[in-house]
């Protein structure tokens, strides 16, 4: 897909500098960062996910022996 976004021009030359000393292009450079950042989120979303279940594990309605086998909620 391509798309156009406007860049400072300062940060631009920053970027191009850095991407040369890479050996890529201003392209890859971002392709990087853009993956980076959804790579964090996505380890962000799971560190959440992990600590409401902990929290909900405190609640006795939501305790550990209290929940469903795989086998009794597919039953349902």
């Amino acid at each position: 897909m391509k798309t156009t976004i406007e860049i400072p021009d300062d940060i631009a030359h920053r970027a191009k500098i850095i991407a040369a000393e890479r050996r890529t292009t201003l392209r890859g450079l971002v392709l990087q960062g853009l993956e980076h950042i959804l790579a964090v989120k996505q380890v962000r979303a799971r560190d959440r996910a992990k600590r409401l279940f902990a929290e909900m594990d405190k609640l006795p309605a939501f305790a550990a022996k209290n929940r469903l086998s795989r086998s009794d909620a597919n039953a349902r």
